[in-house]
């Protein structure tokens, strides 16, 4: 009755009622059989624990058998079985939890269908299927940490507070819940990063709107409320006003010494005390100069010379003191400038080199030099033109009278003077030049013609078309071109009585655009034909006709 219920406990007491009956007992066959089916009975249900996944259960289980029964031996082999399959189980497991950690999706994929094949229902299925989830959410989980990653190297805030978010969703139980905790301080610095870059170029506004976007997830918590306030301050600091500075130190002088900017503040605090002394210093040099004469200029000027270059203000001082100085120079050179502009009205030689000798006397470096320099340089180009003018005239008539020899050489002391004419003095040289060339082109051209072969009619038209047209000879030129030419076509007709390739050889040199070209052209193409006839087509065979005798039907 005790081992019909199957239970371990049953089965135990049903073993130790029937050990209490003596080895001599009439039943001792009967009993002896059922204490080796009780005993497997209980071996059976140690590896439904097994198989259920309790190792340590399965394990207690079969070691209550008693000792002394012949089943008793089947109990150490059972339980080294299982070891064995556990042990093997858990290996497959720890390796798909290091490829996990790896990000080697489809390794633990594979490693993991391993425990397919184990001997035990726990690991093959309810295991089985339990480390398959965990690939698919540690997969699902490290891509969001990914995309988390890429965001955040955009560098753009509103990417940031997406990644934030995104490692913010990665949850406790997930292997990448550490590093996702470790991330999101990590982009809230980086927005920092951006918060100060825009700090760094003025613009508090928008530095100030990311600073208060970062989530209190990031943990940077301090680090935000003192950029807030150092940037608050360094907002009021920019106005550059005295009051404005004390304000901007006002506002530092907040921060704890136990805060991580404190250290920052204090800096910014000792510069906006010195720079609060060079804005005193600036607003009286200034003061000073409002009033525009050479004595109030020159007191400004000390007046901000002592403010050291190293000073926050130091830059602005040397500008004003730039300013200063140009004004300065401009007030005490201004009288030499407008004498010599008088000087020049006149525009004789005189005059000029009166009012170029006055405007020399503001020397380099001065605030009106580049001015003076630039009508110095327009009154010497007027004496230039005054002094060389007459050579340049003197060519020019020269010129007109067909001497171009003697009207180049008049000219070219001027062309390479660098004076005011020398660039016209050249035009006019490289004017005459090219009408000495085309003199001698239309000369050799009209020698060589005289010769009368093919090739000296064609060296003669070459000759005759470098002429340019600009020239008054190349209407005489177009002339005999298309004359030689004509004379080619000429050449090339009493030739084809003999020879008609020279024929057509000569023809080809007669150069397009010319009256005779197309004559020309037209008498090459008769003349090829001539050359090379075209088959004549043969008629085709006429077929034999066929005939019906009378009175057939067709």
């Amino acid at each position: 009755m005790a081992a019909s219920k199957q239970t371990v406990d049953d089965l135990l007491q049903a073993i130790a009622l029937v050990k209490q009956l003596p080895q001599n007992h009439p039943l001792r066959g009967e009993i002896d059989r059922f204490v080796e089916e009780w005993s497997r009975d209980i071996l059976q249900l140690a590896d439904q624990s097994f198989q259920a996944g309790d190792l340590e259960q399965a394990i207690a289980t079969a070691q209550k058998i008693p000792q002394d029964l012949p089943a008793y031996k089947l109990v150490d082999e059972k339980i080294a079985k299982w070891e064995s399959i556990w042990s093997k189980a858990d290996g497959i497991y720890q390796a798909v939890q290091e490829e996990l950690q790896q990000r080697r999706w489809q390794s633990a994929s594979l490693l993991a269908a391993k425990l397919l094949r184990i001997d035990n229902k726990y690991w093959s299925s309810t295991k089985y299927d339990q480390v398959n989830r965990l690939i698919v959410s540690v997969r699902e989980d490290g891509d969001k940490l990914d995309k988390a990653d890429s965001l955040a190297k955009t560098k753009v805030v509103d990417n940031l507070l997406e990644a934030i978010k995104i490692a913010e969703a990665i949850g406790k139980d997930s292997y990448f819940y550490q590093k996702a905790q470790e991330l999101i301080p990590l982009f809230g610095r980086k927005m920092l990063e951006l918060a100060q870059a825009k700090m760094d170029a003025r613009d508090a506004d928008a530095a100030l709107d990311i600073a208060r976007q970062i989530p209190d997830s990031t943990k940077l918590q301090a680090d935000v409320e003192d950029f807030i306030s150092l940037a608050d301050a360094q907002r009021s600091a920019w106005i550059g006003t005295v009051s404005s500075l004390e304000t901007a130190i006002a506002q530092a002088q907040e921060i704890d010494p136990s805060r991580p900017k404190y250290n920052k503040a204090q800096d910014l605090i000792t510069r906006w005390q010195l720079e609060i002394e060079d804005v005193a210093r600036l607003e009286k040099a200034r003061t000073l100069a409002s009033q525009g004469t050479i004595n109030d200029l020159a007191a400004a000027i000390i007046e901000a010379q002592q403010i050291p270059s190293n000073n926050p203000r130091g830059s602005e001082a040397r500008q004003e003191v730039g300013r200063w100085q140009a004004q300065v120079e401009t007030i005490e050179d201004r009288p030499y400038l407008e004498r010599a502009e008088q000087l020049a009205l006149l525009e004789d030689i005189n005059s000029l080199q009166a009012a170029i000798s006055e405007a020399s006397q503001i020397r380099r470096g001065r605030a009106l030099y580049p001015e003076a320099r630039k009508r110095i340089n327009s009154w010497t180009a007027k004496v230039q033109r005054i002094q060389d003018q007459p050579y340049l005239d003197q060519a020019r008539d020269l010129a007109q009278t067909g001497d171009l020899n003697a009207a180049i050489n008049a000219a070219q002391t001027i062309a390479s003077s660098g004076r005011a004419l020398s660039g016209e003095a050249q035009a006019a040289i490289d004017d005459w030049r090219g009408q000495i060339r085309a003199k001698d082109n239309w000369k050799r051209a009209r020698e060589v013609a005289v010769v009368g072969t093919p090739d000296a009619l064609l060296e003669a038209i070459r000759l005759a078309d470098k002429i340019p047209s600009s020239n008054i000879l190349r209407l005489d030129a177009n002339v005999a071109i298309d004359q030689w030419s004509q004379q080619l076509l000429d050449i090339a007709r009493s030739q084809s009585s003999s020879n008609l390739s020279k024929a057509i050889e000569t023809a080809q040199l007669i150069p397009k655009g010319t009256t005779a070209y197309n004559t020309a052209q037209e008498q090459i193409r008769n003349w090829q034909q001539l050359l090379n006839p075209q088959p004549v087509p043969q008629p085709e065979p006429l077929l034999p006709q066929s005939s019906t005798p009378e009175g057939t039907n067709l």
